[in-house]
C-alpha cells in the first residue's frame, strides 16, 4: 500500500511538473514593455538631456507551457504556432539571430534618417547581406552558411537588399548564378541555380536576408539596443538621435512610439500594434507615434477587416480609454513637424 502511495505521488508530481514546464510548438505573444531611450543613445561617448523622454515599445514572446498555453485568452495575448513565428528556421535562437541583425540594420537607418533631417554629414557603407536562412528548397543549401555575406552576384555589385532582389528576380529560373560570399574574413564563389519563389512569385535563391551596412556620422552616434531584436524600434531610435544632435525640446512630453525606418525617413509597418499601446500606458506616455500605413485594396479584398497599424492603435486607444494622443506619421519629418507644434 506504500508503495502504491509513493507511485501515485511521484506520478503526480511528473504530471504538475509537465503541465507547468513542458515546453510546447507554440507561443505567446503579450504587452511588454516601455523603455526610455535615452541612455540606450550617446553622441561622442556622452548622453545629452532632453526636456522629456523617448520610449521605444516591446511586446514579449514566450514559449508555451500546457499550462500557459491559456494566456491567449486573456486580453491582448496572442497564440501563434511555432511555424508561423519561426518560419523556415528550425531554432529559435536562429531566430533570435535574425532579429538582432534586423535591429543592427534599423539602428544605422535611425542614424541616417536623424543626421539627413537635421542636415548633418553622416557616410553609409553597403557591405552586403547577410544570409539568415537557406530554405529546403534551395539549391545553395548545401553551399551557404547562416551569417555568410553575399557582396556580389554574376560580377556585380549592389547597394542594398532592395537591389539585390531585382538582379536575382530579373534572371531566370534554372540560371547558374554565382554569389561573392564573404566567410570568417575570406571571400568565396558560390555557383547554384535560381529556383522560383511562391512567396514572391519570382525567382529567387532561397534564402532569408538582411542588409549589412556600416554608417559613419560625425559627431560619433553609438546605440545600445541590448538584447532587444527586430527593426521597429527605428522611428524611436531616429528621434532620440535627432533631438541630441539638434536639441530638440519636448517640452516635458513623454512620448512612445513603434516603427521601422528606411534611410529614406520612410516610416513602416510593425506587428504587434495593440501591446505596444498597452505597454506605452502602462508608463504613463502623453504621445504614441504609429506608422500611418493604409491597408492595399487588394489585401482588403481578401480580409475585409484587415486593419491598419494607425487603425488597430486608435481601437486600442479607446478600448482601454487611455489619454494618449495616437499620431500616425508616414515620414520622420512629420513625427518632427508634430513635435515643434508641443513648444507653441
Amino acid at each position: 500500500m506504500k508503495n502504491k502511495k509513493i507511485v501515485r505521488w511521484i506520478t503526480a508530481g511528473l504530471l504538475l511538473y509537465l503541465f507547468f514546464f513542458l515546453p510546447l510548438p507554440y507561443f505567446i505573444e503579450r504587452p511588454g514593455s516601455a523603455l526610455d531611450i535615452n541612455p540606450l543613445v550617446q553622441v561622442d561617448g556622452e548622453r545629452a538631456d532632453i526636456d522629456g523622454q523617448f520610449m521605444l515599445t516591446t511586446v514579449e514572446m514566450f514559449r508555451a507551457t500546457p499550462f500557459t498555453s491559456f494566456f491567449q485568452f486573456l486580453p491582448y495575448h496572442t497564440g501563434y504556432s511555432e511555424n508561423q513565428i519561426l518560419g523556415e528556421f528550425d531554432e529559435y535562437d536562429d531566430f533570435r539571430t535574425l532579429q538582432q541583425h534586423f535591429m543592427s540594420n534599423s539602428i544605422d537607418m535611425a542614424k541616417v534618417a536623424a543626421f539627413s533631417a537635421a542636415e548633418r554629414a553622416y557616410s553609409i557603407d553597403y557591405l552586403g547581406v547577410y544570409v539568415m536562412n537557406v530554405t529546403q528548397e534551395s539549391l545553395f543549401r548545401d553551399d551557404l552558411l547562416l551569417g555568410d555575406s553575399i557582396v556580389g552576384i554574376n560580377d556585380q555589385s549592389f547597394n542594398n537588399t532592395e537591389e539585390f532582389i531585382q538582379i536575382v528576380g530579373s534572371s531566370e529560373v534554372g540560371e547558374t548564378v554565382t554569389l561573392l560570399v564573404e566567410r570568417d574574413g575570406e571571400v568565396v564563389e558560390v555557383d547554384g541555380e535560381l529556383i522560383w519563389l511562391e512567396s514572391t512569385g519570382q525567382p529567387g535563391i532561397g534564402i532569408s536576408l538582411v542588409t549589412r551596412t556600416q554608417v559613419d556620422t560625425q559627431p560619433e552616434v553609438t546605440i545600445s539596443s541590448g538584447n532587444i531584436g527586430g527593426p521597429s524600434a527605428g522611428l524611436m531610435f531616429a528621434l532620440e538621435v535627432y533631438a541630441q544632435i539638434n536639441e530638440l525640446s519636448l517640452n516635458g512630453n513623454v512620448i512612445a512610439g513603434s516603427g521601422t525606418i528606411n534611410e529614406a525617413g520612410e516610416v513602416g509597418r510593425i506587428g504587434g500594434i495593440d501591446k505596444k499601446i498597452i505597454a506605452a500606458d502602462r508608463e504613463g506616455a502623453d504621445i504614441f507615434f504609429v506608422p500611418d500605413d493604409p491597408v492595399d485594396s487588394d489585401i482588403l479584398e481578401v480580409i475585409p477587416d484587415f486593419l491598419s497599424n494607425y487603425e488597430t492603435a486608435l481601437q486600442t486607444a479607446r478600448d482601454i480609454d487611455t489619454n494618449m494622443t495616437i499620431v500616425g506619421v508616414t515620414h520622420i519629418s512629420e513625427a518632427l513637424d508634430y513635435l515643434e507644434t508641443l513648444n507653441n
